[in-house]
């Protein structure tokens, strides 16, 4: 069976047409494949371009020139005060709570498959459909969430939180294809966006200046940074604007007493502000064996058998690492590494695998295993 394979022969599908050339040949396929297809243009941001990085009109234009090429009705619709309210604030919450949220995989959940969906099915659609590398599995049973064919591509990890109403309804016709691929058909369909790169940064608000974007709603506290001996070696600028393993932007270097080495953060102790960093990528403090996660989805919509033998991942494109699942207190999971992890970072996304099959996930609630070093906020629940 193809796994994307649509559940009537010809449906009316609305594809998300964001400006990109992935969502333009998503389009394009469903087209050659006989459904009726119209595109849906999505504005999540209301916000001046103080950054001049907005792109939004020139996303809306060619999302335009890509449906009179395949000569589809497109609709555009202002979904920003949802996005504010079920995205936006809670990752500031995160922030503010000492952690690094994910709002790609929120932002997936909340509104390309709730309130485009929803808006999509009043138009009278039978699906929607986006440019995601990722491919779903109809058959028996619950609906299966499958990784995209394109191993550098997939996507599936930002889709951990979708539910099997959703599923149903969606359609990935990327899921078997390949990013060279997906170029050489918009060239040769005429799109002129087909060599448009890919879009980075923020979902629905992309690529800025991002402390200073960060800033105009978190203020910030600067305060001190430390080595792991306890040694104060510079100021940092506010430790919301840190994450953990990062190395650049820290300000520091050429310290007196210390090898020339680079730094990375490697806890962000919000009792007392301090930024601790230590030297060298492969500093004990940056790896860690073990974690609990919080805020758990199934895809299935029934938690598998406890322990669980199977592999996840702790950040996007990581290879996919051996793990014993067990159960935690307060409904929570542990996680048990067979090999310590590299720079886990509360708030990100654990996704679960087995195999191809995306089983589901959470958020990251603590690290376990550095010695003493803090490495959540004081508080992992808050926010």
């Amino acid at each position: 069976m193809d796994a994307a394979a649509p559940t009537s022969p010809t449906e009316r599908i609305v594809v998300g047409l964001s400006g990109g050339v992935d969502s333009a040949v998503a389009a394009l396929l469903l087209q050659r494949q006989g459904h009726r297809v119209e595109g849906l243009f999505m504005k999540n941001w209301e916000e001046d371009d103080r950054d001049g990085q907005c792109s939004a009109a020139q996303d809306l234009a060619d999302a335009r020139a890509v449906a009179e090429r395949l000569e589809i009705p497109l609709h555009a619709v202002n979904f920003s005060a949802e996005y504010w309210e079920r995205v936006f604030e809670h990752f500031l919450a995160e922030y503010r709570a000492g952690r690094t949220p994910n709002p790609d995989v929120l932002c997936n959940r909340e509104i390309k498959f709730r309130a485009f969906l929803d808006h999509a099915l009043a138009l009278g659609a039978d699906a929607i459909a986006t440019g995601h590398y990722a491919r779903i599995e109809h058959g028996e049973g619950p609906v299966r969430l499958l990784k995209g064919a394109d191993s550098a591509k997939d996507q599936s990890y930002f889709l951990y939180m979708l539910g099997q109403p959703a599923l149903r309804r969606a359609r990935f016709p990327l899921g078997e294809r390949h990013k060279p691929e997906v170029r050489r058909l918009a060239a040769e369909a005429g799109f002129p966006n087909h060599a448009k790169r890919d879009s980075t940064g923020i979902c629905f608000i992309g690529e800025r200046n991002f402390r200073g974007f960060l800033a105009r709603y978190l203020p910030a506290r600067p305060g001190p940074i430390r080595s792991a001996d306890g040694t104060l070696i510079g100021r940092h600028h506010g430790l919301l604007y840190y994450t953990l393993g990062q190395r650049q932007g820290l300000g520091i270097g050429g310290i007196r007493g210390y090898p020339d080495q680079p730094w990375y953060v490697i806890a962000k102790n919000l009792d007392d502000n301090t930024l601790v960093v230590a030297q060298g990528r492969d500093h004990p403090a940056l790896y860690q064996r073990s974690l609990i996660a919080a805020d758990l989805h199934w895809i299935a919509e029934t938690a598998p058998h406890l322990p669980l033998r199977c592999a996840a991942k702790t950040r996007y494109r990581q290879p996919d690492q051996a793990c014993t699942v067990k159960p935690g207190d307060a409904g929570q999971l542990r996680v048990d590494f067979d090999r310590p992890q590299w720079a886990v970072t509360p708030g990100q996304a654990v996704v679960f695998y087995r195999g191809d099959q995306c089983l589901g996930g959470g958020t990251i609630a603590t690290v376990l295993g550095a010695d003493a070093l803090p490495l959540t906020a004081p508080d992992a629940s808050a926010g």
